[in-house]
């Protein structure tokens, strides 16, 4: 008997811990009423900056674009104006002129004739489209399992950022075609790819999967967080946490505000006039510029389908809404 008591605990034990738990808020204001717009086909692949759909088309930090690629190519970047697409085989497009590359190309960008190249095997490369000669190439530490959200190389005045698929940011001069220095964002782990890369007042902030970090007038800021995502508006960082915090920083990673959501699992966020958080069980979190308040939507999505989120836009399913 006292077998079948210990069997019978147990199985109330392994079924308690095998339940899983989700966001239930306890009031909502009915469904966001904004415009939802048609997408002409569905997201099949994406990254940082935007996504291709199954017809050709693809969505930009600028919007959906009626510029069509070839079916075996995929969006990584907008640079100089030209669309950069990869067939994740052997060879990149600017535009519609083909470049063979040897190798697979997962990020790219473009300034003037040279060609910022990262691959899949986590070399990076730079390449002079005019003279056809490769200017600069070196190999990191292979990363087997990547984030899909690879930050693209970064110009800026007179460098190059180059975020590796191993959570490094490699500095190039670009005068020389040199690397000056390396900077380690997270060196442990799986899927420690660089997910978002921006300079935001002349400060580099950089995030992986697991860790955030700024760089700006010499002081190196690093703080851990598991990362959901992470957006900038103006001078401010959002981050969406594993743990359903969303958090609101300055650029040096100084904690402003920040909001718990139990149980949160936030797909996306984006900022219209105020910061949105698309969360996994169908709502959509607007939370007020001063973080003192917060109006929780009904928003229904398929949540096994592809979600990107772009600027002021979310893009889901086959359609899109652009947030007040």
């Amino acid at each position: 008997m006292k077998y079948l008591i210990f069997l019978i605990t147990t199985i109330f034990i392994f079924a308690g811990c095998s339940q899983k738990e989700y966001f239930e808020p306890e009031n909502t204001v009915g469904s966001y009423d904004n415009t939802k717009e048609d997408l002409k086909g569905d997201i099949i692949s994406m990254n940082r900056d935007g996504a291709t759909l199954d017809n050709g088309e693809i969505i930009t930090r600028r919007g959906l674009s009626t510029f069509t690629i070839p079916e075996d190519y995929h969006f990584l970047n907008i640079g100089d104006n030209k669309v950069i697409t990869s067939n994740y085989k052997d060879s990149i497009m600017i535009d519609k002129k083909v470049i063979k590359t040897g190798g697979v190309v997962v990020a790219a960008s473009l300034k003037d004739n040279k060609l910022a190249m990262i691959f899949s095997n986590n070399s990076i490369q730079l390449y002079d489209i005019n003279s056809e000669k490769i200017l600069l190439k070196e190999y990191y530490n292979h990363s087997f399992v990547n984030d899909t959200r690879i930050a693209n190389p970064y110009f800026m005045t007179n460098i190059i950022l180059f975020p590796t698929l191993d959570g490094k940011i490699i500095v190039v001069a670009e005068d020389k075609n040199q690397i000056i220095r390396n900077i380690v964002v997270d060196a442990d782990g799986q899927f420690n790819n660089i997910i978002f890369l921006d300079v935001i007042d002349d400060t580099l902030v950089a995030a992986t999967r697991n860790k955030i970090i700024s760089v700006g007038d010499g002081v190196l800021n690093v703080k851990d967080y598991t990362i959901r995502d992470v957006i900038s508006k103006g001078t401010n960082i959002y981050l969406a946490t594993i743990d359903g915090q969303i958090i609101k920083t300055d650029i040096s990673l100084n904690v402003i505000d920040r909001k718990k959501y139990k149980y949160a699992k936030i797909y996306a966020l984006a900022y219209g006039s105020s910061l949105y958080a698309l969360e996994s069980q169908g709502y959509l979190i607007n939370i007020s510029n001063d973080f003192k308040s917060e109006k929780i939507y009904d928003f229904g999505f398929n949540n096994e389908e592809k979600v990107i989120a772009l600027g002021d836009t979310i893009y889901y399913d086959n359609e899109y809404i652009i947030l007040k």
